[in-house]
């Protein structure tokens, strides 16, 4: 009864079982939500997919982020960090095995955000992206400033209205959402658009970028701890002012920033000075200028009154230049004539040396070097000519012996060339008569086997080949049924015949044969004679 049993169990194959398997725990679970800690990240394949798992206490269950869903991720996956994942449970066969195929991965709870924080936070910071060293200072009164911020929120509206009642500057607003996925992209573009606009035109870079956000959780605030918004607001080269959150709420913004503001109206406050007090402290320091001015003007005058006192006669100050301008004068004319001879002495010397730098005596003598240099000339040409005369001849005769000994050298070689050819001609013929030869005995004897092995000198010794209607060979009774028919060929030619029942032994089949009619007869019956 048991072996029925198993006989009547249907078998699957090995891939069918583990498709059904496959279909009945992905319809059982569909969609689920797991908590647990991921363990043997490496970061993801060279494919974009990447695969770990997630573990806590007592268990482990394999999980794959795929590429699509990896590149959506807002928070990426990290090792020993504690999430909760979305996914759908499946198996893969190749491994007998099942795992979670993750779609979405959120931290568990404030704990593992924090944790995250930190060691994001060393790791920027280990990079030098919090440096004081690399914050720049802001412009004391910027022209332009640009706010980072949701265009619809209370934010917005309290840094215009506080710019407005300080000090009113022309304000540019990029919008932008401040939470939720696509939040880190938008707030990182909006940085580097900033600093990609044109110093001039009519949509000119801001002077100072503030990036604004009002008061919420962790969670809320979590896309201002995107690695991509950190490194935007370091690179950035417009000074940069961080809002986000309240004056407790810290970000990874902020420590990038230049400056931290404890709230967005704490920006537009730092940003840019009350105009009031700007016009009251401008008008404090033109008295002060004023009155410096008043009592500078005042001392001088004294010290000039002072001076005037203290300055002799016009007549005292003026007789001894006026003495030194008589001696002087008086000196003046033998200095005149000492003056003239020297310049004449001077303006004969020079005239020697300019005739004989004259243009005609330069000529001579150039004339005399061309002369020598034209003999030079000749002679060298004389010289060389002969030179390479003798140079050609000896080359024109080692030329000739050199051709001789190379017309001899390849004769030589031609004849032994044609000689080694004629020798291998030789054998190549002997050596091709030689295997024709065998080739023709060789086929011979294979036409004599042939001969010997073929089934038509077996019918010549009185045996018969027998077919059926589509030519196939017949070797056993059994493949003849009654009624079909046969091809009987023998040694002189082909007939044909119809089979028909076997007695129960040979001599039941002569006496059949022997008493059946034959001619006209045998016809009618339907029955051809096999002989």
């Amino acid at each position: 009864m048991s072996e029925a049993q198993v006989t009547n169990v249907p078998e699957i194959s090995v891939s069918e079982l583990s498709g059904a398997l496959k279909r009945t725990i992905e319809d059982r679970f569909g969609f689920v939500r797991v908590r647990g800690e991921i363990s043997n990240y490496r970061g993801p394949h060279s494919s974009g997919h990447a695969y770990f798992c997630l573990k806590d206490e007592n268990a482990r269950i394999d999980a794959v982020v795929w590429k699509s869903s990896f590149l959506r991720m807002r928070v990426k996956p990290q090792e020993g960090l504690e999430v909760i994942a979305t996914g759908k449970v499946s198996t893969f066969p190749g491994k007998s095995s099942y795992q979670i195929i993750i779609e979405s991965i959120e931290p568990a709870g404030i704990g593992a955000l924090m944790a995250l924080f930190e060691e994001r936070r060393r790791r920027l910071a280990a990079e030098g992206l919090f440096d004081e060293a690399r914050k720049q200072l802001l412009p004391f009164l910027p022209e332009r400033i640009g706010v980072v911020t949701s265009p619809t929120g209370a934010v917005i509206r309290d840094i215009l209205h506080r710019i407005e009642d300080r000090f009113p500057v022309h304000v540019l607003v990029w919008p932008v959402r401040v939470q939720g996925e696509t939040s880190a992209a938008e707030v990182t573009a909006a940085i580097e658009g900033f600093n990609l606009l044109p110093e001039e035109g009519p949509l000119r870079r801001p002077d100072l970028i503030i990036v604004a956000r009002g008061g919420g959780s962790l969670e809320d605030l979590w896309s201002f701890n995107e690695e991509t918004v950190v490194r935007a607001a370091a690179s950035s080269l417009l000074p940069l002012i961080s809002a986000i959150g309240h004056e407790t709420d810290w970000t990874l913004i902020d420590y990038a920033a230049d400056l931290r503001a404890p709230t967005p109206t704490g920006a537009a406050e730092k940003a840019v000075p009350v105009r009031l007090e700007l016009l009251a402290s401008m008008a404090d320091l033109d008295r002060r200028h004023q009155g410096a001015m008043l009592r500078l003007m005042d001392r001088q005058r004294a010290e000039l009154r002072a001076l005037t006192r203290a300055l002799p006669q016009g007549e005292a100050i003026i007789s001894f230049p006026r003495q030194r301008l008589d001696r002087a004068g008086s000196g003046l004319a033998g200095a005149l004539m000492r003056g003239h001879d020297q310049h004449r002495i001077a303006l004969a010397r020079l005239s020697h040396r300019l005739a004989s730098q004259s243009p005609h005596a330069k000529m001579a003598r150039a004339g005399q070097r061309l002369e020598a240099l034209d003999a030079r000339m000749l002679r060298c040409l004389e010289v060389g000519f002969e030179r390479r005369t003798q140079r050609l001849t000896h080359a024109a005769a080692r030329l000739t012996t050199a051709r001789a000994t190379r017309l001899r050298a390849e004769k030589e070689r031609i004849s032994s060339a044609t000689k080694t050819l004629e020798a291998l001609a030789q054998r190549q013929r002997r050596a091709f008569g030689a295997g024709l030869s065998l080739r023709a005995a060789h086929l011979r004897s294979l036409g004599q086997l042939l001969q010997s092995l073929g089934y038509r000198q077996v019918l010549a010794r009185g045996f018969a080949l027998i077919r059926d209607a589509e030519g196939r060979p017949l070797r056993l009774a059994s493949q003849v049924e009654d009624g079909a028919q046969l091809n009987i060929e023998f040694a002189d030619g082909s007939k044909t015949a119809v089979a028909g029942a076997m007695g129960a032994s040979a001599g039941g089949a002569t006496k059949r044969l022997a008493d059946r009619p034959a001619g006209k007869d045998a016809k009618k019956s339907g029955q051809g004679s096999l002989f």
